[in-house]
């Protein structure tokens, strides 16, 4: 049966919730893959995943970035989709040293990541399909 969905919500869950989600998966894939001659890289992305997934879950959807993720197109059927290059940050995210920042910063370049990818679709005309 139909239910009407809390504002702020895909199908029930926030779209906070579904960010922080896809960065726990992340998190959890660097600690498989974690290893002693990796030189703590797997170890050091996967702690700043985490981080930034406990940030992500303790925001209210009506924060900025999620916001942004949101009028790109980024929650698709109760889930994160970051597109790829999105998708890349998160992966490599504080893997490499040089890579520095919090969850904010992740957060916005997610963001930014994501209009990059909205905007060749801006301004051009839908095609008609006929059946």
């Amino acid at each position: 049966m139909w239910a009407p969905q809390p504002a702020g919500t895909v199908e029930g869950m926030q779209k906070s919730w579904m960010l922080a989600d896809y960065l726990r998966s992340y998190a959890r894939w660097r600690l498989d893959r974690a290893d002693e001659n990796d030189g703590g890289r797997n170890a050091r992305s996967a702690l700043a995943l985490i981080d930034a997934a406990v940030y992500t879950r303790n925001l209210d959807d009506s924060d900025p970035s999620v916001l942004r993720l949101s009028a790109a197109g980024c929650f698709l059927h109760s889930r994160f989709c970051p597109g790829s290059e999105g998708e890349r940050m998160i992966k490599f995210w504080h893997y490499y040293k040089r890579v520095a920042g919090g969850p904010e910063e992740l957060l916005n370049d997610l963001a930014e990541a994501a209009e990059r990818d909205l905007a060749p679709l801006v301004g051009v005309p839908l095609q008609r399909v006929w059946s």
